[in-house]
């Protein structure tokens, strides 16, 4: 059975599942979810707790079986966490998860908690894993996306009694929060339990944010990634700054932008070649908010200026190595810079609504 994260509150209210498997790559809300179940489990005379993370290929399996059908002498009830951080269990593993789900059922003296990092649509369609939610609660925990992180922020200050002001004031204080946090959530938690110490409950200024909240921003490739697709030209020079602030490698910048572009000219001659958009993006494994960046982005991006934007990660390839071209800055993150403006530029362009006439081409 699958389960949204927000209504798992009511669900524990009304009684504990034998089997439930947590998997997102959230950190934050997986634990404050699985903390929520040990809770109530505990509430419940769960009183002894094992866990066991899955770690490299000769993990012994068979202490999860033994665990899941062996009490104390002293606790009637028992809580079996199970970490795999890779996601992968392996043929073995997978037969062991299938094995405990099955007998999860008809086991009220055992509490099984499986968690899991982000899948991928394949391994969710797996049998062990089909298992899990057939005989157990399945919660996904996507990331809060940077549109709806300024309401997250919100709303956990309202749980600690705090708010920021109404209209455009309160709107610049938790839009100046989510740029200090963004791609942290746990970060953010953090600030936020912070505010409370620092300040009474009530209607906090945008003085008082800025004061106590710090830079803790972690600018990760795969948000950039994101952010370029979704043609947002500032935030996109903000994270640049912030990647080389932190050290990143430019190579691994590069990487992320030419495969996006590689990803683009793949699946947009697939297209030309007579396949559908769906299947051509499950090919190339674009799935969840690139799935969306991708289908929105495609159909109007023209194959020239796919064509260019492959020859300009060609030669940013080489600056970031060392190379001096020609027209092309010689500072491997202002030709980074460079890049990620013309793809971002040519999804702002390209995807507008276009009239007769325009004529206009990103690249």
């Amino acid at each position: 059975m699958q389960l949204a994260p927000a209504q798992l509150s009511a669900h524990l209210q009304r009684g504990l599942k034998p089997l439930y498997t947590l998997h997102g790559d959230e950190p934050l809300l997986i634990q404050e979810a699985a903390d929520a179940i040990r809770a109530a489990a505990r509430s419940q005379g769960y009183t002894e707790r094992t866990v066991h993370t899955v770690a490299g290929a000769h993990f012994d399996w068979s202490e999860v079986l033994a665990a899941g059908g062996s009490l104390s002498l002293f606790a009637d009830k028992q809580i079996v966490e199970l970490r795999i951080p890779s996601g992968k269990p392996g043929k073995e593993g997978g037969a062991v998860l299938q094995q405990m789900a099955q007998g999860a059922a008809g086991n009220d003296s055992t509490l099984t908690l499986v968690l899991l990092p982000r899948l991928d649509r394949q391994t969710r369609s797996g049998a062990w894993f089909a298992a899990l939610e057939a005989h157990g609660v399945s919660l996904a925990f996507e990331p809060i996306e940077r549109a709806a992180l300024p309401q997250w922020i919100a709303q956990r200050m309202a749980q600690q009694g705090q708010r920021v002001a109404a209209g455009d004031e309160g709107q610049r204080t938790l839009q100046f929060f989510a740029d200090r946090v963004e791609g942290n959530l746990l970060a953010a938690h953090q600030e936020i339990q912070k505010l409370a110490l620092l300040y009474p409950a009530g209607e906090l200024g945008f003085e008082q944010v800025e004061t106590a909240v710090l830079d803790v921003a972690r600018y990760d490739v795969f948000k950039l990634s994101e952010a370029v697709l979704a043609g947002q030209v500032v935030r996109v020079q903000r994270m640049l700054d912030g990647l080389k602030a932190e050290g990143v490698a430019e190579v691994l910048v590069h990487y992320t932008l030419a495969e996006d572009i590689r990803a683009l000219k793949r699946i947009k001659d697939a297209m030309a070649a007579g396949r559908p958009l769906p299947m051509a993006l499950r090919e190339q494994r674009i799935w969840g908010v690139r799935e969306r960046l991708f289908e929105r982005v495609l159909p109007r991006l023209s194959s020239a200026t796919l064509d260019q934007l492959l020859q300009s990660a060609h030669l940013v390839d080489g600056i970031v190595k060392g190379l001096k071209l020609p027209d092309w800055p010689a500072d491997g993150w202002q030709a980074l810079q460079r890049l990620a403006l013309r793809l971002c530029q040519a999804c702002v362009v390209q995807a507008a609504p276009t009239r007769a006439g325009a004529g206009q081409r990103g690249g």
